[in-house]
């Protein structure tokens, strides 16, 4: 590829509800550049950037997969990102990296629940973004129905820069509203089009939307502003420098019509990016750390080599890939690479430009480049690599919580040993995932963004590493506490010829406040019991109160005070005294008036309005509280607390109820009192479960 020029760099994420169409449009770039000689079809699992077995079987997208092209001497960075919710930590990921957003919206659905999201974290990224209007040859599609709604429900900014040329079935070229020209095109996908005057009876749309375009660009230079309110007319060697410098700063928005299976309208859209979009030098500083200090990184190709890994992805041939973004310098492939996270130094094999699952090799790499390294090692999502003595490092990509979570079963004693590898290996590939073993449950935990996304994941796993799992829904970590005091004494005394075994240890349990654990209270006096034998009791109890009396869950926040005893010259041992102290606890446990407790999770739903009456009533039907209400621009935050045991298939639930516009987040609070008809329940179930096993 050369040396190239960092100002001849395009990097954008295309990101959108599923369904409207992005990789459609990503397929149609390559094809009309030139770079692939078909054009593949998303629902014949041919497309250049859905490529993997899950994708292909299920024609979603599911990674972010990165397209590389060029075009009129300029180079493309594409990011074609998934458009579920399940998958949002691939989408963040690439509009962290990228210098600009294009969000596609279905002519037809018009605004949906991701295209929010999109919008949302285009916005939280400051980044420049435009919109592309998909499907506009398909009945019902409405462009100026959806560039209404874009600046009523997002920004006012939003404006059209093309204006689509005929509707649905008649749908045929675009009109540049800058430059006064049409581009009519053959309607057989091969984008060959023909330039032409506007048509005359569009003539005074467009005249009304260049001057609606005109206006947002002028407004985002005073000196500009000014000369035309004074009625001058601005010349397009001065509109185009102030359009492009109105979209760097996200003062215009623009808005593309077109379709990418009809091939409409995709050269123009390309044409534009190559001429407007800003490149990696206009893009702001990158916040960064130096050690502890604050920091920033300039685009700056001359500057010292920075890079931030964005995305592991490990492909059945070539093995680990690791996505990175140059933030600064530059590097050739003769040199180390230095992961200033780890401390460590890696060799590089290659640089590769990606369009999905094929790379290209490059020497050099430079400001604004977004490319894969293989075969680095210690390299995880999130890390900094520079050159050895960097302490810059840039904050790590934040990927969503879990909420939704199932345990794990290996079939077979085979797949079993091949667990663990096939888990570490997913995890660094997919950060939006967990994996823990409970060791109050004995449950192994896979926890992701939602039912969709664990079922590719264990997809995944059986296909790549052969290793076949079942699922249960996780075991809640109940545990077992008191309520009123109790003593007990545990007497453990056998004979057998020779030394015998003696210990007599006389305790108190007495409950505590919530949280407080297990305290252990040595009150003997006038030595009833010698000091050498005393730690063996508290050992005892520790060791029992692993399994409480109720349904073998640990018993917590209680006070165990030994307070009298006895013991035998001869026959008493650490062994004895630590058997008693679990007599003792097995009686006086039961007698304290055991009770269940639960895991309470402070859990945080943001809701359109329109669906908050749902979602409260709901929490009431699986024993939550609410504790508050916010609003947050379009959303109400619910604030609640609610019993994990409620909230295993929430994340699937919430979905349902609010056609996939409701999300939440949650995590552990405290240990509350099980109510005694549920207790019962558990209770029962668990000693079914003891007599099965």
């Amino acid at each position: 590829m050369g040396t190239r020029q960092p100002e001849n760099t395009r990097s954008f994420a295309i990101a959108a509800h599923g369904g409207a169409g992005k990789t459609s449009l990503v397929e149609a770039m390559l094809f009309d550049n030139g770079s692939t000689t078909r054009l593949g079809k998303v629902v014949d699992g041919n497309t250049a950037s859905d490529f993997s077995q899950e994708e292909q079987k299920r024609q979603i997208s599911i990674n972010t997969s990165l397209v590389t092209m060029e075009r009129n001497g300029r180079q493309f960075f594409v990011l074609d990102t998934p458009g579920f919710a399940d998958f949002i930590g691939e989408m963040r990921s690439a509009v962290r990296v990228a210098d600009a957003l294009l969000i596609a919206v279905s002519g037809v659905s018009g605004i949906e629940v991701q295209t929010d999201k999109a919008w949302e974290t285009g916005s939280e990224f400051e980044l420049p973004t435009a919109f592309y209007v998909s499907k506009l040859d398909r009945e019902n599609s409405d462009f100026g129905k959806v560039l209404e709604d874009l600046r009523s429900v997002y920004s006012d900014k939003a404006v059209a820069v093309f204006l689509p040329v005929g509707s649905e079935a008649s749908f045929n070229g675009v009109v540049d509203i800058l430059k006064n020209r049409a581009y009519i095109y053959e309607t057989d996908g091969s984008g060959k089009f023909t330039e032409s005057d506007v048509p005359a009876d569009m003539a005074d749309a467009a005249a009304q939307a260049r001057e609606s375009l005109v206006e947002a660009i002028v407004e985002a230079d005073d000196e500009l502003m000014m000369r035309y309110l004074d009625g001058e007319t601005i010349g397009e060697e001065e509109l185009f420098p102030a359009l492009r410098k109105a979209i760097a700063s996200r003062l215009v928005l623009p808005v593309f019509p077109g379709s990418a299976t009809l091939n409409v309208g995709v050269h123009q859209i390309l044409d534009f990016i190559g001429d407007f979009f800003p490149s990696p030098l206009d893009s702001r500083k990158r916040p960064a750390k130096k050690g502890d200090e604050d920091a920033e990184v300039a685009p700056d190709q001359s500057g010292q080599f920075t890079a931030l890994c964005f995305k592991i992805m490990v492909d059945p041939y070539v093995g680990k890939l690791s996505f990175i973004r140059v933030n600064s310098g530059t590097l050739t492939s003769d040199n180390t690479i230095y992961n200033v996270n780890k401390g460590e130094e890696e060799r590089i094999s290659s640089f590769k430009f990606m369009t999905g699952k094929d790379g290209k090799d490059a020497k050099e790499i430079t400001v604004g480049d977004i490319l894969a390294i293989p075969k680095l090692q210690s390299t995880e999502v999130g890390d900094t690599l520079s050159v050895k003595g960097s302490n810059v490092t840039f904050p790590s990509v934040e990927f969503p919580k879990p909420v939704y979570s199932v345990a794990i079963i290996a079939k077979s004693r085979a797949d079993e040993d091949k667990l663990g590898n096939a888990i570490h290996k997913t995890l660094e590939e997919d950060p939006s995932l967990t994996f823990e073993k409970n060791a109050e449950t004995g449950d192994s935990v896979l926890s992701g963004m939602g039912d969709m996304h664990i079922d590719i994941v264990l997809s995944r796993i059986k296909e790549r590493y052969g290793v076949d799992l079942e699922t249960k829904t996780p075991q809640v970590p109940y545990r077992e506490t008191i309520r009123k005091t109790a003593e007990a004494q545990g007497k453990h005394k056998k004979q057998t010829g020779g030394h015998g075994q003696y210990g007599d240890a006389h305790i108190r349990y007495t409950p505590l406040e919530r949280g407080a654990g297990f305290v252990f209270e040595d009150n003997i006096v006038g030595g009833a019991i010698p000091k050498g034998f005393i730690p063996a009791v508290e050992k005892g109890l520790r060791e029992a109160l692993v399994k409480g009396p109720l349904a073998s869950f640990p018993v917590v926040d209680f006070k165990a005070t030994l307070f009298f005893g006895s013991y035998h010259d001869v026959d008493s041992s650490e062994m004895a005294f630590k058997l008693a102290a679990k007599l003792s606890f097995k009686k006086g446990i039961l007698e304290a008036n055991p009770v269940l407790l639960e895991p309470i999770m402070n859990v945080e739903v943001t809701v359109p309005e329109d669906y908050l009456g749902d979602v409260m009533g709901d929490f009431n039907g699986r024993r939550g509280r609410i504790l508050g209400i916010d609003s947050k621009g379009r959303q109400q935050i619910v604030k609640a607390q609610c019993p994990l045991a409620e909230m295993f298939r929430y994340a699937i639930i919430l979905r349902s109820m609010t056609s996939g516009r409701g999300n939440f987040t949650m995590e552990y609070d405290h240990y509350e009192e099980v109510p005694a008809d549920i207790s019962k329940k558990v209770i029962a179930a668990h000693k079914q479960e003891d007599e099965e096993e």
